[in-house]
């Protein structure tokens, strides 16, 4: 069974830094790319960043670029999102994903992490 559980979500100010892991079992990890999509109250879920499965290739929304970044560790089968300068607009629910693609066509995910960042 695959699984995917997220942790490192919380509370902070503008301009902290919190960093998200993504931990996975149940599957060849090093197969897929794994992505991070978050989620604002009353918004559709959004991609954020995303890595192909030897982290050769990264992609990252326009919002995010500069500071947030992706990394993986094949050792402990995890992901992680560096997430620095953060802004209230940062504030989501924060999803890690098996991809077939960089930023599309996943079919696992965890069932998130919250992030809130006040001004």
């Amino acid at each position: 069974q695959v699984q995917l559980v997220e942790s490192g979500g919380g509370l902070v100010q503008a301009g902290a830094s919190l960093k998200l892991a993504c931990a996975t079992s149940g599957r060849t990890f090093s197969t897929y790319a794994m992505a991070w999509f978050r989620q604002a109250p009353g918004k559709e879920r959004e991609f954020v960043a995303g890595l192909t499965w030897n982290a050769a290739l990264t992609k990252y929304v326009d919002s995010v670029k500069g500071r947030f970044t992706l990394s993986k560790d094949h050792t402990r089968n995890a992901v992680y999102l560096q997430m620095n300068s953060l802004e209230p607009g940062d504030t989501a629910v924060y999803y890690c994903a098996s991809c077939r693609r960089i930023s599309s066509d996943c079919d696992h995910w965890g069932l998130g992490t919250q992030v809130i960042v006040s001004s």
